[in-house]
């Protein structure tokens, strides 16, 4: 059963103060249930809850923050069978999916809590023989975190953890299009055992929510994880009111396949990054920029790897690609691919939605995309892949760096004097070389560019949580 997502304040689960809004099932367009809509004094009440759960949690030892949190995710993966089918449920992506995207929530749970434990300061040598230099790492204060509907949990838990590893509070406000995972998210860490105020849940308005608690003195840092419009409203916000903020944002992921590549390799794991979550994914490959001697290869392999993938109902046996999240990302789907076939590009395969209920998309690969089709110039968001041919590297590097977004990137290629020069030319905050190497919770995870600034992985994330003070102690 699909629960009424509640709004979790203070240690207490509650309805809002707005109406309830409805969340529906992407693979049917059924309401499925309803989730709490926060108002200002919701919103108020969290506030003064993460103040004070701050003052409380930062006194926790990093020690005991540890294993409060390794609890949390032990309670996360006993729980994966019935959050991954809320999961899917609510989001559509194939049950398969949404167990890994549990179980690797809490894996980074417990790399955030082993990191907990090290967050170190230094002593730094003196000038004189009678003055100590500290340097002194502290949690910054409450953080107000933004989420998206794409991986509920996983974008969730990246900046819960690394908030809670420092010592600071969370106020989540997570996507009321997929409540129900986020919440229940919240709730592994709530058994745990956090403190009163330490982590809350709002849902509701994103303009209101966001024009509230960003301004607020209480907030001290934001994390938002969306699109690169919005990304920027929000970074102008918080700078207006000098919060430091971590930005996530939009990506048009280039995919470099060299004339030496394996074209095979490349195909397979290019599909099979291209098509999950049915393309909902920030990083996922988008213009497949191929070498002219390989290049029909590479389109027949991709295109009967696409083929291949069984669409349905995420619940039902053997789904590999689940329904779109949402109307919009078929209406999206649709002028994508109608504007580039009246430029000029050529469907391989797919681009239609199928059937009559449901959000449903075929995979679709589009050949010979002029530069001025807007799918080669805004974020697809869903499964479609954009292959263009080239002849020489320069012209792969050019195009490759063409666009704002500086994401993620990948390339393929045997020589490793060509994946050097990739992985040194291409203007991106991740760079993936004959495989899919990213987003582990040890490494760092950002773009740079109009892709947003700061990280959400690695050891990297946690210094955005932390200020630093020096002390210098003269006896």
């Amino acid at each position: 059963m699909y629960p009424d997502v509640q709004l979790y304040i203070d240690n207490v689960w509650g309805p809002g103060s707005g109406k309830p809004i409805p969340v529906l099932n992407p693979a049917t367009e059924e309401v499925i249930g309803t989730v709490a809509c926060a108002g200002p004094d919701d919103l108020d009440r969290a506030l003064d809850a993460a103040s004070r759960g701050f003052a409380a949690w930062s006194r926790v030892p990093a020690f005991d923050r540890s294993k409060l949190m390794r609890r949390a995710a032990d309670l996360l993966r006993s729980r994966t069978e019935d959050i991954a089918r809320l999961l899917t449920l609510e989001q559509g992506k194939p049950l398969v999916e949404s167990r890994a995207e549990i179980a690797a929530a809490a894996d980074i749970i417990d790399w955030f809590a082993e990191e907990a434990r090290r967050t170190y300061g230094r002593v730094i040598p003196a000038r004189a023989a009678n003055v100590q230099q500290l340097v002194i790492k502290e949690p910054v204060g409450p953080v107000a975190a933004f989420t998206p509907w794409n991986f509920p949990i996983n974008q969730a838990v990246r900046k819960i953890s690394a908030a809670l590893a420092t010592g600071c509070s969370v106020i989540l406000k997570a996507p009321e299009e997929t409540p129900a995972a986020p919440a229940e998210l919240v709730r592994a860490y709530a058994d745990a055992g956090l403190p009163a105020g330490a982590l809350n849940l709002v849902y509701g308005s994103p303009a209101e929510i966001s024009g509230h608690l960003i301004p607020h003195p209480t907030i001290r840092k934001i994390s938002f994880t969306g699109s690169t419009a919005v990304g920027k409203q929000l970074a102008s916000l918080a700078g207006l009111h000098m919060k430091r903020a971590t930005m996530e944002l939009g990506g048009h992921a280039p995919a470099v396949v060299l004339p030496d590549a394996d074209v095979d390799r490349a195909a397979k794991t290019l599909a099979a990054s291209k098509f999950r979550n049915a393309g909902q994914v920030c990083v996922a490959p988008t213009r497949f920029i191929v070498h002219a001697d390989v290049h029909d290869e590479f389109i027949s392999r991709f295109t009967a790897a696409a083929q291949a993938l069984k669409v349905g109902d995420g619940l039902a046996e053997g789904t590999v690609v689940g329904p779109l999240a949402n109307a919009r990302r078929v209406h999206a789907m649709e002028d994508l691919i109608q504007d580039a076939v009246s430029k000029g590009a050529h469907i391989a395969t797919g681009g239609r939605r199928l059937g009559n209920k449901g959000y449903f998309f075929e995979p679709t690969v589009l050949t010979g995309v002029p530069r001025e089709a807007r799918a080669m110039n805004e974020e697809p968001f869903g499964p479609l892949a954009l292959v263009l041919r080239y002849e020489f590297l320069d012209e792969a590097i050019i195009e490759a760096n063409r666009l704002d977004y500086g994401l993620a990137a990948y390339g393929f290629t045997r020589s490793a004097e060509h994946a050097s020069t990739l992985a040194s030319s291409i203007e991106s905050g991740m760079v993936s070389i004959n495989h899919y190497g990213l987003a582990l919770p040890e490494v760092p995870f950002g773009g740079i560019k109009d892709s947003g600034y700061g990280s959400e992985g690695g050891t990297e994330a946690m210094e955005a949580y932390l200020n630093t003070r020096f002390v210098s102690h003269a006896n």
